[in-house]
């Protein structure tokens, strides 16, 4: 169990450890190559359609409904093994690893991300985030809503959340008050989609890059007088 007066470092994975945008990316490329443009399309089109009724990305349940467009296809049989073979430690961002190793001499270091039981974890493990962490690793779906939980089998004074997706973090914020120190890299597509970023308040602290973070302060935050406050790391 964690220190109660201690500090609970909580990172998202896709677009905020982790360049899932690229992964993405070669997965489309892949899927066109090995199907037709034509026949790609149809599995993205399965893949919003599933994250929607879901609330989050499910590639691989994805591929299931896809699958059964294409039952007498032999190659698609492979297409699994893409997914849980890709070389997802090559999709760290640079500095990724650093940063957990830093924020772990000052606190306690976790994995909070959404997604599905198989593919998520996968990626984690793959990328080496989970031995990063030495396994303190949490998948959920809709994980804003579940910080109570997170905080029972995390209990600490402070928690520090750096996640990509500026929604994420307004409602944990809400949920958490000044007991809560919320991080924005702008990294991946959500961060840089403007139009939905300009509605919601602005984090704590905001860096360009998740490898900033190696030059920010963060236990000081957290101890300096009005660290409530909303301060910018970063920007202008």
């Amino acid at each position: 169990m964690t220190d109660q007066d201690g500090i609970v470092f909580l990172f998202d994975v896709d677009n905020t450890l982790l360049d899932n945008d690229r992964v993405t990316d070669d997965l489309r490329r892949h899927l066109v190559d090995q199907f037709g443009k034509k026949s790609a399309e149809r599995y993205w089109v399965l893949f919003e359609a599933l994250r929607a009724e879901l609330g989050y990305t499910d590639y691989l349940g994805a591929l299931q409904r896809y699958r059964l467009g294409l039952m007498n296809d032999p190659s698609l049989l492979r297409m699994s093994s893409f997914l849980l073979e890709y070389p997802f430690v090559e999709r760290l961002y640079p500095g990724a690893l650093e940063v957990l190793d830093k924020t772990g001499r000052h606190g306690t270091t976790v994995i909070l991300s959404d997604g599905d039981a198989v593919f998520q974890p996968r990626k984690v493990e793959r990328s080496g985030l989970w031995d990063a962490v030495g396994g303190r690793v949490l998948i959920y779906i809709h994980k804003e809503r579940m910080m109570d939980a997170v905080m029972e089998r995390y209990p600490a004074r402070h928690y520090v959340m750096v996640d990509d997706k500026l929604r994420i973090l307004a409602a944990m914020k809400k949920r958490m008050g000044a007991r809560l120190l919320t991080v924005f890299p702008r990294q991946g597509h959500y961060a840089h989609d403007l139009k939905t970023v300009r509605l919601l308040p602005p984090a704590d602290i905001t860096v360009e890059h998740i490898g900033d973070l190696l030059e920010v302060d963060l236990p000081a935050r957290l101890r300096a007088p009005g660290a409530e406050e909303t301060t910018r790391e970063g920007t202008s």
